[in-house]
């Protein structure tokens, strides 16, 4: 992508009257969308609007596609992973160094900060595009006209759910921006949120569960509404609104179906993350998705790339036999054991932590971490053929784990590299491309090609619920309802409910919703959750906002869970050490568009270099 020079807000106002007049060219910033998408030269039919409406629906992808997704980056900064990229200096692993205000924030080689900044704001645009011109044209009916609207409202409630979770204070758009602005001014994160809460009360009350697969239901928006009820911490609002996705059509899957269905090696999660399983009408849990196919119009143009991501590098070399330390591993399809064909060839970006790929996992009748559905390194075996020759007795074996009594204590864990290759991975979850071969596209090597996503399922509406109900001390319910999901994925039930808090959520948030929830997002909210109420966490420690910066629940999880920022002594191979800080509960706002925000005033987060100028953020909305 080539560098972003220009104010975001500018650049949204400049698009903005592209649309008006009747041009689909875009600027750099925005990106032309696929004609079949477009809402034409100006919104003057409901088509138009619907196609409007369409194009929000595809920007809503963009996080979980593409090599290093806009996922890595947040999930690293998170309990659960960090980047394991280990031969450049560039990645985010010494964020106290690597995240800042003027820093490159939107790169494959470094984050994706910036481009969530981007994109978000892209959509806040498209949305109020459609919100404005609504009473624009002739509509056929009050309800057709109350679906766009509430269709458009969830969208931006979307965004700016993410923007406030993300970089906290922004600025508060409501209209379409049809001059170029450089008058805003940042608005405090609750008055945003009571917004969006009003704007999904509406959505709530228009939208349908039985609309077309893709496009947000009543059941997706009662899910957003619920998020926004809990950071908000009105609690009962938000069991309210879980019933109404719980309550309505929507079920957990418990049962066999789809595709793979009759395989009796696999199991009902297995059923659950097929990618031609998602969008089907007998899979009761979808709430939100987004449909991703190779023969689709405006499809992801490189694949989804999930195990590129995902999976350990173990291809390079680093993975040596314990007999005469040979190269055990190849990654060519055509092997006898085709270890890349089976699992995917991975370059270890998203680097899961101990807490995640070993300590939550307390039973061995999950589905999640069954044998087959979870990949542990022993689980692999030597393939590599010379082996037949220097160290026979270990090809075809099991990869076995180094340990410092058996072999050099450089080779600790199994690989040179244990950061990047050698590690376990949920294969259920991100195995994209069953009976691909290596001349079809995105799978030459095989590192995941075209799918459909999940965005909201029902299976978090339910750890959502049982959220609240631990807000309002109710344990019992928020056991009952943790005890749905894990019920589902034949997990051992938990039957003493003064141990609930709010790690039990955590937890089985992580084994439920990998790659699936923004889990920054999620720890961030939870965060100001703690300092809005004051009530003392599972590790007896309370917070304030007037402390958030520098005392918050988010960085307390992170030390305690996630081993690399919490142990200074582990380091790559290109020399960066794993560090983070409490004020990286917030992202930097780029510091280009507070520089070219001359008129008004956007404040930096603390903890940032600007800060210092912030001013008191706007108190309620101003239209």
């Amino acid at each position: 992508m080539k560098k972003i020079n220009k104010n975001i807000f500018a650049g949204m106002a400049m698009a903005a009257l592209v649309v008006a007049n009747g041009c689909t060219k875009r600027s750099d910033l925005f990106p032309e969308a696929p004609s079949k998408y477009t809402p034409g030269n100006t919104l003057t039919t409901p088509a138009a609007f619907r196609s409007a409406l369409l194009n929000l629906n595809l920007s809503v992808r963009f996080e979980f596609f593409g090599d290093s997704a806009p996922m890595l980056t947040e999930s690293i900064f998170t309990d659960a992973a960090v980047e394991g990229t280990t031969d450049k200096t560039t990645p985010a692993q010494d964020l106290n160094i690597r995240i800042t205000p003027t820093a490159n924030l939107n790169s494959d080689d470094y984050n994706k900060i910036g481009r969530y900044w981007q994109v978000w704001w892209q959509g806040v645009h498209d949305a109020n595009v459609v919100i404005t011109r609504i009473n624009d044209i002739q509509w056929t009916s009050q309800d057709e006209k109350d679906r766009v609207l509430a269709t458009a409202y969830f969208h931006r409630a979307y965004r700016y759910y993410r923007l406030v979770h993300e970089f906290g204070d922004v600025p508060l758009l409501l209209k379409e921006e049809t001059i170029v602005n450089t008058s805003f001014v940042s608005t405090k994160r609750t008055v945003i949120l009571t917004k969006m809460k009003q704007d999904l009360d509406f959505a709530v009350t228009k939208l349908v569960d039985n609309g077309a697969k893709g496009e947000p239901s009543k059941g997706a928006a009662a899910h957003l509404l619920t998020k926004i009820n809990l950071a908000l911490g009105l609690f009962d609002d938000a069991i309210t609104s879980a019933n109404i996705a719980i309550n309505g059509p929507y079920s957990l899957m418990t049962s066999r179906f789809g595709i793979t269905a009759s395989d009796a090696s696999k199991n009902v999660v297995w059923d659950l993350h097929r990618p031609e399983n998602k969008a089907i009408a007998s899979n009761t849990e979808a709430l939100y998705i987004v449909i991703d196919r190779e023969n689709l119009e405006g499809a992801t143009t490189n694949g989804s790339q999930v195990m590129r991501n995902c999976v350990p590098m173990w291809h390079n070399g680093t993975i040596l036999t314990p007999g005469t330390l040979k190269p055990g591993i190849s990654d060519k399809i055509t092997e006898e054991f085709p270890l890349t064909l089976w699992y995917g060839r991975g370059i270890g970006r998203l680097r899961g932590t101990p807490y995640a790929t070993k300590y939550i996992w307390t039973d061995n009748t999950d589905y999640r971490h069954a044998k087959g559905m979870w990949m542990d390194m022993t689980d692999l075996v030597y393939n590599q053929p010379g082996l037949k020759t220097t160290d026979a007795a270990w090809y075809g074996k099991n990869l076995e784990q180094y340990t410092a009594a058996n072999v050099n204590q450089r080779f600790l864990n199994g690989a040179k590299d244990t950061i990047r290759a050698w590690f376990g991975w949920p294969h259920y979850k991100v195995f994209i491309g069953s009976g691909k071969t290596a001349q079809d596209k995105w799978w030459s090597p095989p590192r995941g090609t075209n799918t459909d996503w999940y965005v909201f399922r029902l299976a978090e509406t339910y750890l959502l619920r049982a959220e609240a109900y631990w807000w309002k001390g109710q344990n019992a319910l928020a056991m009952a309802d943790i005890n749905k999901v894990r019920a589902r994925a034949n997990a051992q039930l938990l039957t003493d409910d003064s141990k609930v808090n709010i790690g039990t959520i955590l937890d089985e948030r992580q084994r439920e919703l990998y790659w699936e929830e923004p889990r920054k997002t999620e720890l961030t909210r939870m965060a100001f959750i703690f300092a809005q109420t004051g009530k003392a966490a599972y590790n007896g420690r309370t917070y304030s906002v007037a402390s958030f910066a520098t005392n918050n629940f988010f960085y307390d999880r992170i030390m305690e869970k996630n081993d690399f920022y919490k142990n200074p002594n582990v380091v790559t191979n290109s020399g960066n050490k794993f560090t983070i800080s409490p004020y990286h509960v917030l992202w930097p706002i780029p510091q280009a568009d507070i520089d070219l925000n001359i008129n008004g005033h956007i404040n930096q987060n603390v903890g940032y270099a600007g800060s210092e100028n912030n001013i008191p953020p706007l108190d309620k909305v101003v239209e």
